[in-house]
């Protein structure tokens, strides 16, 4: 079964995820900005959330996670919680 590791960060509005998104390519860190902005608990790990197999997660986390590149900032993917940046730390095919 497929499995992979990412993070993200979890906001309210598609403009402040895009707004974050320029900061991590203008050389902010992905972790700083998910404990100051994501609205998830994961925030407070910087964004970590750990190991999981496909289909755990909601299916837009997953066409991302299984399907586009690794160590890159996708986003914003909207899900029902709302926009998030995600990346791809590692995965198992």
């Amino acid at each position: 079964m497929k499995s992979a590791s990412a993070r993200h960060i979890l906001v309210e509005s598609e403009e402040l995820c895009n707004e974050l998104k320029q900061r991590i390519e203008n050389g902010e860190k992905f972790e700083d900005l998910a404990k100051e902005h994501s609205q998830c608990p994961s925030g407070k790990d910087g964004g970590n959330l750990g190991n999981f197999h496909q289909g755990q997660m909601v299916p837009e986390f997953d066409k991302v996670v299984f399907n586009d590149p690794i160590n890159v900032v996708h986003g914003p993917v909207k899900t029902q919680f709302g926009f998030h940046l995600l990346e791809t730390t590692s995965r198992n095919d």
